[in-house]
Formats: structure tokens, sequence, C-alpha cells
């Protein structure tokens, strides 16, 4: 199986591909509801089960594909999927916004849970950043920065319970605030059910994510196309649709805080992405590996999470074409980004 996956033709890679992408769609449905139900089951509450459950099991499909590519030889390809998946998953959140219509997204979805993953976030690329510059050392081939990523991690998720247990600072209500309150028609299916089937769709998202990076590797290789530009406008674009998914099914459910949570936990987890690769890399310290057009990235995800800090603190109802002006600013940002990989 293993050696006609590594050897099949660029036909062949594309059908695989594609597949890929229609069940990672697919699952993504299903999954926001049961994270849904169970963060009001388990009283996690949307923000902290938008981040680790939601984000982490979207997310799985983009772990393997770094990881994996990390541990063939294929830095490129690892912290492009990674960092590339951080933008188009920031700039789904603009998707979402256009699908809820009664009052821009960051407006409605406002909580002191996502403005601190949100800010957690801008620490943990910029640890990325602090990772490529600083001296190339390694502890059994692990540069000091991964730890320090996970443990940063961890600490603010501690943050986010805490804030969510005993907030300090709460957004004004408006009529169109929408509020985390757990919903009483979650009883249908057993706690254990739902985790049952938490843990299936996970599973089934990881391993479509370690064949995506086997067909993208075809891909990049019979088309000439860079391991950058295969990670930022292939894999990262596809293993980030149960993202999209996952979002755009939230905001119709209501579940408001979910959505962004979803987006900001994923994308903070995604950071992660660097430092299992850089253990899975055996060349050394990935972070000293890849060239600066794929670090472009790293600068691109923290401008485009410090956009929409400003419009979850601004919380503007209504913008141009009826979504905020962070959304406006976002689209152009990502764009500006595929320009300048492409000249690259």
């Amino acid at each position: 199986m293993i050696p006609s996956l590594n050897n099949m033709s660029l036909s062949l890679a594309l059908v695989l591909f594609g597949l890929c992408t229609v069940i990672i769609g697919l699952i993504g449905t299903r999954l926001a509801r049961v994270v849904d139900d169970l963060a009001d089951r388990t009283g996690l509450g949307e923000a902290i089960a938008g981040a680790v459950l939601l984000g982490m099991a979207t997310s799985l499909s983009g772990i393997v594909v770094s990881v994996s590519s990390a541990w063939t030889d294929k830095p490129e390809l690892a912290m492009s999927n990674a960092l590339g998946g951080i933008a188009i998953q920031t700039l789904f959140l603009t998707i979402a916004d256009m699908a809820h219509r009664r009052a821009n997204l960051e407006h409605a979805a406002a909580s002191l849970g996502n403005l601190i993953q949100a800010t957690l976030l801008l620490c943990l690329l910029s640890l990325l950043l602090v990772g490529h510059f600083a001296p190339a050392w390694t502890v059994w081939h692990v540069h000091p920065i991964t730890p320090l990523l996970f443990i940063a991690y961890l600490f603010g998720l501690k943050l986010v319970k805490n804030a969510q247990q005993h907030p300090m600072w709460s957004p004004a209500r408006t009529r169109e605030t929408r509020e985390d309150v757990p919903e009483d028609n979650t009883g249908k299916l057993s706690l254990m059910r739902l985790w049952l089937g938490f843990v299936g769709l996970a599973i089934v998202i990881g391993v479509t994510g370690w064949l995506l990076e086997r067909s993208a590797s075809i891909i990049a290789a019979e088309t000439g196309l860079s391991h950058a530009a295969v990670g930022v406008l292939l894999t990262a674009v596809v293993t980030s649709l149960p993202e999209l998914v996952t979002t755009v099914a939230a905001v119709r459910r209501g579940a408001l805080t979910l959505a962004v949570a979803g987006i900001i936990g994923g994308n903070a987890f995604d950071t992660l992405f660097a430092g299992a690769a850089d253990v899975a890399y055996r060349g050394g310290s990935i972070y000293h590996a890849i060239p600066s057009h794929v670090l472009l990235w790293v600068a691109i995800s923290a401008l485009m999470t410090g956009v929409l800090m400003l419009g979850l603190l601004q919380r503007q109802e209504q913008g141009p074409g009826r979504i905020g002006f962070e959304s406006t600013v976002i689209i152009g940002l990502y764009l500006a980004g595929i320009v300048m990989l492409m000249m690259a």
C-alpha cells in the first residue's frame, strides 16, 4: 500500500487529493454539532471547546501533513502547510462573517476568551520568529523553542479557562450579542456516545490528512510547484476545510463564540505543528531550514490576527459589504501574501 502511494501517477494523485477534500468537508458539519453538544454537556463552554476540541480535531489532518513532511525531509512543505493553514483559517472567518447576516460576526461573538486566545496566538507566532533568528542549538535534534511553544500554549489555555470562570472584563451587550448559553436539547445522545463520535470523526480526519500529504508530494514533484506553494495553496487550504465547514455550521446553529473560538483556538494549536515537525525533522532545527518566503506567512498570520483583534475590540456592527472592516482587511492581506509567495 505505502509503495503504491509513493509511486502513484499525477492523475491518481489528483483523484486522491479531490477525494480527501470531499471527505474532510463532509466530516466538518457533523463535527461542529458534536463539539457544540459536548461544550454544553460537559460545561466546558464554547470558548474552551472551540479552542481545544474543535481546534484540535479539525487540525489533525494538518498536523499529520506537517509531521510526515518533516519526517521525510521536506521541512519547507511542513512549515508552509502549518503557517499557510493559520492564514487561510483566519480568512475563513470572513466567510463566516458573510454567513451571519444580522450583524458583523466579531461584534456578535465578542468574548474575553476569544481575545485571550488571539493574544496567545500572537505570542506563539512571535516564538516561531524567535526560533528562526536564535542560534541553531538543538538537544536530540530539537530546538529549545519547541518545548517553549507547548508550555506557552498550555499556559494560554489555563488563562482562557480562568477568564471563563472569573471574568475581569466583559463586552457590552447589544441586541446582536450572542452569549454562550447551554442549550436544553442536547440530551438525545449519551455523553459517552458523543465522546466516541468525536474520537471517531477525529481519527477519520487524521487518516485523511496522511493520504493528503502523499498526494500533495506527488503533485509537487510532477508539476514543478515549490513545496511552499503546494503547502500554502493546496495542503493548507484542504486540511483547513474542516475549520471552514465547522465554522459556518456553528454560525448557522447560533454558536457564534464556538465559531470564532474554533478558528482562533485552532490557529493557536496549529503553531504547535512547527514544534511537532521540529521533533520529527532529523536535520537539526526545522526553524532554520525554511526559506524567507515561508517565514513571510508568520508575519502575515500575525498581522491578520492583529486586525482580527481590532475587530473584536472595535465591534463594528455593520461594515462594507455587510461585513466588518477587519474582514475586508484580512482578505486584502491574504491576497497580498499569495502574490508575494508566487513572486518569490
